[in-house]
């Protein structure tokens, strides 16, 4: 009897272990219409060294040491993440999954701790060694660090059969515990095992009516002895009140440091004026995909912001010429990229204050990269005017172009007026002769691209084009071996006239700094006063690619000096903002009510099926509502409605294209403009009796067996797709 119950005892202590173990490795579950990882990944996170809060004794030779212990704030909820450091200063090895971190609240409440992937063969812990492993817990929004107990704890099957533990010892976390390195402090984060020391070196700091834009100099310095690429972090400003705002790293693409050397990074962003910039600090996070949790890795307190004199950024500068006296400001300089090159704008506004009018100089210019390297520059007249009147002023681009490669510190803008030719001959335009007018310089980590937050709209008010813009939404439509990436972005008219929109390029950017074009849909017709235009970007990208964190630049395209028009190609683009992206909402509706298909919504009901000799029909009824405000192109994308009895392999689907939307939306008389038919394509209007049809003659035989069957809609793009709405349906009956 003693022996049974001792074998039963035994099976439960390593049926708890393997659960604990098991329970700590969650499998990528994709929600419904989601995307899941590429095939074989796992959070690999490159861990920080934050202090310790405490050890529990095992013996006299070994301890369990709680550090790194760090909250995040998540949706609706916090991640809790920590180290257990595994010392063994005992003879022979220490086997981990005889032990087991627990979590509790002050309050009582057991909160369940899982192993981070990467940690989970990490057991056999070898005499005189260490070894850290690493887990997380969710937890929510109300606890705070300070209400946490950390226990250790061993299996033990002599202890009572109610949980077979025994409990080693525990460790609260002390009120004035902080994982924040002070400022000027360097934090070391260990990167596949390989210390490297990071430091803010220092903050810029630039504004305007909206925002800040700060520019936070991260040095990071390889203090190990092998290479290491720097992981495709993510890094956030956080201020005092806790308000998160996204920085974009430059140059981090493929970044690999070598032993004993160091780099800085310069991570831009934006942050509203309105927003105290007492306290902020850097938070350094990397997304772990399949756990679909953001994973702390380093955060820094902020020093005070470093002087940025030497830019000569808004600051006004007069010239004279045979006409007058001009005022030249520079507002931007900027670095964009352009397929393996990048792009080197500098815009500038030219004013003039005197009483009379005056023509436009004969401009011409150049860059200089400290002091040495010549750039030339083509100018760009953005604003469509012939001359200056009294008080006015228009907005010029130089645009130059470097390879991607190029590093340097400072940049010089030399403004310069025709004088006429410097060649006998005058065969060439490079023989044109011109005078120094101005010189503007700049420094290279304030060369930054003005980045708006999700919702935010970016204003561009230049002459006969002012506009703005705003992302709406991002979908990813899943195709076989690649999917395809696309933001929707939201074009107001700003001008008192119905106005043609700017043809426009950019680039997709992911959080390990590569970059993708995007294409971009045209809107060919003129979009009306305070009419707004959706424009529909997109790129195709790696199946299952992490598209946290990405952003999107935009600018208006160039052709030869002058912005594009009609078919020809682009050659440059200017005035660009970036935008950074949300998270992808991958909700599938569980009914077919008021389906957002902006600018469309679509409401299904009276779903109802038959089969016959000739085989399956499915009717339905529908009603298709447009906002008119919005002018659209959505070539390329289609809806399709999929009928799937998976258990008798009965399947069929029927598409219908966008384009044939509005082909049942009224005209002024109120009649229908166009003659399709609303039974065979969704139209604008409510209507009866939509219909689909598969003909096959042997599914009457199958009636008895049939029982339900699914109703998928899904939004399809260029071939590829995504799951909005699902439900499930009763065979002849009608289904609201």
């Amino acid at each position: 009897m003693n022996s049974k119950r001792k074998r039963y005892k035994t099976c439960i202590v390593l049926l708890a272990a393997v659960l604990a173990f098991g329970s700590a490795l969650p499998a990528f579950a994709a929600e419904s219409g989601g995307t899941p990882p590429p095939s074989g990944t796992t959070a690999t996170v490159s861990t920080g060294t934050a202090p310790a809060i405490g050890q529990v004794a095992l013996n006299a030779a070994s301890y369990f040491e709680i550090k790194n212990v760090v909250m995040m704030p998540e949706q609706g909820n916090k991640t809790v993440t920590f180290t257990v450091g595994v010392h063994n200063g005992g003879a022979t090895d220490l086997q981990f999954i005889d032990y087991w971190p627990r979590l509790r609240t002050k309050s009582g409440n057991q909160i369940s701790v899982r192993v981070l992937p990467q940690d989970k063969d990490k057991n056999r812990i070898p005499a005189k060694s260490s070894q850290d492993i690493s887990f997380y817990a969710t937890v929510n929004e109300s606890t705070d660090l300070k209400d946490l107990i950390f226990e250790i704890i061993k299996w033990d099957f002599s202890m009572p059969e109610a949980d077979f533990v025994r409990k080693i010892g525990d460790v609260s976390v002390p009120d004035d515990y902080t994982v924040v390195t002070p400022a000027g402090k360097a934090h070391t984060i260990q990167m596949a095992s390989n210390p490297v020391k990071g430091t803010i070196k220092k903050v810029l700091m630039s504004k305007n009516e909206k925002n800040y834009t700060p520019t936070i100099v991260l040095n990071l310095e390889n203090v190990g002895s092998k290479s290491v690429a720097v992981p495709g972090y993510q890094y956030l400003l956080r201020t005092s009140e806790g308000y998160m705002y996204p920085l974009d790293a430059k140059a981090i693409k493929d970044l690999t440091l070598n032993p004993q050397t160091n780099k800085d990074i310069d991570l831009t962003g934006s942050v509203p004026v309105s927003v105290s910039t007492e306290g902020w600090q850097l938070v350094i996070v990397q997304n772990a995909q399949d756990l679909k949790l953001n994973l702390p890795i380093a955060f820094f307190a902020l020093p005070a912001v470093s002087d940025t004199d030497g830019v000569d950024t808004g600051k006004a500068f007069s010239f004279t010429n045979k006409a007058g006296t001009y005022t030249a400001q520079l507002n931007t300089v900027q670095r964009l990229p352009w397929e393996d090159q990048d792009i080197l704008t500098a815009g500038f506004t030219l004013s003039n204050k005197g009483p009379e009018a005056l023509p436009i100089p004969d401009l011409t210019g150049y860059f200089k990269l400290d002091d040495n390297v010549k750039v030339e520059a083509k100018l760009v007249r953005t604003d469509n005017v012939i001359g200056l009147a009294p008080n006015a002023e228009a907005q010029f681009q130089f645009i130059g172009k470097i390879p991607y490669t190029s590093q340097f510190g400072k940049v010089k803008l030399v403004l310069q007026e025709k004088t006429g030719s410097g060649s006998s001959d005058g065969k060439t335009d490079q023989q044109t002769a011109a005078s120094d007018l101005l010189e503007f310089v700049h420094r290279s980590e304030l060369m930054n691209i003005p980045y708006n937050n999700f919702g935010e709209t970016y204003k561009m008010t230049n002459v006969g084009r002012s506009a703005s813009y705003k992302v709406r939404s991002i979908t990813t439509y899943a195709g076989e071996t690649a999917d395809t990436f696309t933001a929707l972005l939201e074009v107001g008219n700003l001008e008192t006239r119905a106005s043609d929109i700017s043809k426009l390029l950019g680039y997709f950017k992911t959080a390990q700094g590569r970059y993708y074009p995007a294409a971009i849909s045209e809107i060919k017709t003129k979009v009306s006063p305070d009419g707004k235009a959706l424009l529909l970007l997109s790129t195709n990208i790696a199946k299952g690619f992490p598209t946290s964190g990405m952003s999107v630049i935009i600018g208006e395209a160039v052709t030869e000096g002058k912005l594009t028009e009609a078919d020809k190609k682009p050659d440059a683009y200017v005035n660009a903002a970036a935008y950074w992206l949300p998270q992808e909402d991958f909700t599938v509706k569980k009914d077919f009510k008021n389906i957002d298909l902006v600018p469309y919504q679509l409401s299904l009901s009276n779903i109802r099926t038959t089969i016959d000799g000739v085989g399956v029909k499915l009717k339905l009824d529908y009603e298709l509502t447009k906002d008119l405000m919005l002018t659209t192109n959505m070539e390329g994308r289609k809806l399709i409605l999929e009928l799937d009895d998976a258990d008798r392999k009965i399947k069929f689907n029927k598409e219908f294209d966008f384009k044939d939307f509005d082909g049942g939306s009224p005209d002024k008389q109120g009649t229908a403009s166009n003659k399709l038919d609303p039974k065979d394509k969704i139209v604008i209007g409510k209507h009866k009796d939509l219909e689909l049809q598969a003909d096959d003659k042997n599914l009457i035989f199958e009636v008895s067996y049939v029982k339900k069957f699914k109703l998928n809609l899904y939004d399809s793009f260029q071939g590829q797709k995504k799951l909005i709405a699902t439900k499930e349906v009763e065979w002849f009956v009608t289904t609201e």
